[in-house]
């Protein structure tokens, strides 16, 4: 299933011409079915939220997985790739256009996410979390690897607890002029986090 999975998310456009100032780097089509397949192992593949989607890759996974799937992003030109995206595969996903702190939702989902690491501007991942955890019962979400003390920080603060922590390294590819080499690896953690009962 999971390779299966990445070959099919391995077709889909990655960002023409990707935003420095939004980190717009596409989430690796293996890292994106590893962490979808654990969500549909575990049962949390029903309503998906995917906050800062981009072009579309973790929506798209989850919903060919079975999930009814929406994406959110602030930039319209990575969701109109995200559009063509899902209509390559076959899979329908709402895409909306807003900022992350202006979503609502009239109920709680599972969000799965790649934000900003942060690196450009320093907390940019915070108001993701903080969305997700207003608006999930589940959230899986990819963090730079070294995270785990602010992660825990926010579970505490929100009512949310890990229950699980992968750590990978992962293949970036070369997407701004700044970039060196063609690929370079990257330690991340991916997290599971629950609302506490």
């Amino acid at each position: 299933m999971k390779k299966e999975l990445a070959i099919m998310l391995e077709s889909l456009e990655g960002f023409r011409k990707p935003k420095i100032k939004l980190e717009q780097y596409v989430t690796p089509p293996s890292l994106a079915a590893e962490i979808v397949v654990n969500a549909k192992l575990m049962n949390d593949l029903d309503l998906v939220a995917d906050l800062g989607c981009g072009t579309g890759i973790l929506a798209i996974a989850a919903s060919l997985l079975g999930a009814k799937a929406v994406g959110f992003d602030i930039d319209i030109e990575a969701l109109r790739i995200a559009r063509k995206n899902a209509e390559k595969v076959g899979v329908y996903i709402d895409f909306v256009a807003c900022r992350v702190n202006d979503i609502s939702l009239k109920r709680r989902v599972t969000t799965i996410m790649n934000p900003p690491f942060g690196i450009q501007r320093r907390h940019a991942d915070r108001p993701f979390l903080e969305k997700a955890m207003e608006i999930s019962d589940v959230i899986y979400t990819i963090h730079s690897a070294g995270s785990e003390n602010f992660v825990a920080r926010m579970c505490e603060t929100n009512g949310f607890e890990i229950t699980h922590l992968w750590r990978y390294s992962i293949p970036l590819k070369r997407s701004y002029s700044f970039h060196e080499k063609e690929f370079k690896y990257i330690a991340v953690e991916v997290y599971r986090l629950r609302r506490c009962e």
